[in-house]
C-alpha cells in the first residue's frame, strides 16, 4: 500500500479494526500545553509537576511521542523534562502546531490490519466539544500530521456506505471505548449531541463507527457525568478492562448530582449483550470526592485511567477513595503495575490522562 496520502477505503471492508488499549503500543502520543486553552498560565506551573510524572510513568515501556507547538514550545518542554530526569530517548517533541491539549480527542485513530501487517489513520472531523472552544483549527489538522510523520495512508469519513449519503462526522476518541473484539461503547449525550452530528440519525452514526473503527456491535448509554463539558465522554464512565468486563463508575451518594445519572448507566450496562451473546461482567468502581474549582464541580472520575504495555496510570484526587479505586483497577489488571498520580490540578482543565493521551497500536 503506497503510504503518506489520503485514501477513500473503507477499513473495515480491508480488515482495520481499532484494537483495544491493552494491544502491545508502539507510543502514546500527547499535546504539549502552550495557550491558557484550558489552564491559566498559574494553573499550568501547577499541573506540569503531574504532567511529567506521567509522561515518565508512560516511558518506562514505552515511546512517547509529543504534538510541541513550534520551537520555543519545544525548548521550553525539553528543559521541564530534563529537570525532572525524564528519560529522553523515550521522548519525542514533534513541532506539529495545536491549539489545545486533549489529544485523546484531537489526535489520530490508529488502526491495524494484522493479517496485511498495516496501519492506517482515520481522520474523524473535530471541533472542540461542539464549537465550545475556539480556535481549533490546528487540533483538527493533527491526524494528518502524524500520518505524514509516520508515513502511514489516512482516509477521511467523509459518507456512511450503510445509510444515506452525509457530509463527514464529528468523532473524538474520549467518546468511544473498545474491547477489541468487535465491540464499541458510546453515549448518546454525546455522539448524537445537536452540536456534533446534527445531520445524522443514530442508525447512520452507528455505521460510521462500524465502517471506520472495524466494529461489528455499537453499544450505548445515555449521559455522562456532571461537570463534563465533552457532553458526556465514555472514558469518564465506563471502561473495557477484558473482552467482556468493564470498570463502571458508580456513586453510593444518592443526594449526589451523579447519583441518577450512574444508576441509569449501570442499568443500561446490565441489559447489554455482547456479539457472544453474554452479559457484560461489571465492576463497580466508585466516584472520588466532589472535585470543585471556584464553586463548579469537576469531572473527576478513576474511569479516566490510561493503559499503557506495563502500567495502568489513574487520576488520584486527594480523598478515601482514591486507594480503594486503585485497589479495584489493580484486581482488573494484575499483570500490570497500578500507578496513581495525583490529578487534582490537572482536572482543572476539565480532562484527565486518559482524555490527554491516545496509544498508537502495533500491528
Amino acid at each position: 500500500m503506497n503510504t503518506n496520502s489520503e485514501t477513500t477505503l473503507i477499513p473495515a471492508q480491508e480488515g482495520f479494526f481499532f484494537p483495544a488499549e491493552w494491544h502491545p503500543h508502539v507510543a502514546t502520543w500527547l499535546s504539549w500545553p502552550h495557550t491558557e486553552a484550558s489552564w491559566t498560565r498559574e494553573r499550568q506551573e501547577l499541573m506540569f509537576p503531574a504532567y511529567i510524572e506521567f509522561i515518565k510513568a508512560i516511558a518506562e515501556s514505552e515511546q512517547v511521542c509529543i504534538n510541541a507547538h513550534n520551537d520555543t514550545v519545544i525548548q521550553a518542554a525539553t528543559a521541564r523534562l530534563l529537570a525532572a530526569g525524564a528519560d529522553m530517548s523515550r521522548i519525542t517533541l514533534l513541532p506539529h502546531p495545536t491549539n489545545d491539549s486533549w489529544c485523546r480527542d484531537h489526535g489520530p485513530a490508529f488502526l491495524i490490519n494484522p493479517r496485511k501487517k498495516e496501519r492506517i489513520i482515520v481522520n474523524w472531523g473535530y471541533n472542540a466539544w461542539g464549537g465550545k472552544y475556539p480556535p481549533y483549527d490546528r487540533d483538527d489538522l493533527i491526524p494528518v500530521e502524524i500520518a505524514r510523520y509516520r508515513n502511514l495512508k489516512y482516509v477521511t469519513p467523509t459518507a456512511s456506505t450503510g445509510a444515506a449519503s452525509t457530509v463527514g462526522i464529528i468523532m473524538e476518541g474520549g467518546s468511544v471505548e473498545f474491547n477489541g473484539a468487535g465491540t464499541v461503547l458510546t453515549s448518546r449525550a454525546c455522539l448524537l449531541n445537536q452540536n456534533r452530528n446534527a445531520h445524522l440519525t443514530q442508525t447512520q452514526i452507528e455505521h460510521y463507527l462500524c465502517d471506520y473503527y472495524g466494529v461489528q456491535q455499537v453499544l450505548w448509554v445515555d449521559e455522562g457525568i456532571v461537570g463534563d463539558d465533552t457532553d458526556g465522554h465514555i472514558d469518564d464512565t465506563v471502561r473495557f478492562v477484558n473482552e467482556d468486563t468493564v470498570v463502571a463508575a458508580y456513586e453510593s451518594n444518592p443526594n449526589d448530582d451523579n447519583y441518577p445519572f450512574l444508576q441509569d448507566i449501570h442499568r443500561e450496562l446490565k441489559g447489554m449483550r455482547l456479539l457472544n451473546g453474554k452479559p457484560l461482567n461489571i465492576v463497580e468502581l466508585p466516584m472520588p470526592d466532589p472535585v470543585m474549582s471556584d464553586g463548579l464541580r469537576l469531572p473527576a472520575s478513576y474511569a479516566n485511567f490510561l493503559i499503557t504495555n506495563s502500567a495502568v496510570i489513574v487520576p488520584t484526587f486527594r480523598c478515601a477513595k482514591d486507594q480503594p479505586a486503585l485497589d479495584i483497577i489493580g484486581q482488573c489488571f494484575p499483570n500490570r503495575k497500578i500507578v496513581g498520580i495525583d490529578s487534582t490540578d490537572i482536572v482543572w482543565g476539565l480532562g484527565s490522562f486518559h482524555c490527554l493521551s491516545q496509544q498508537e497500536p502495533s500491528i
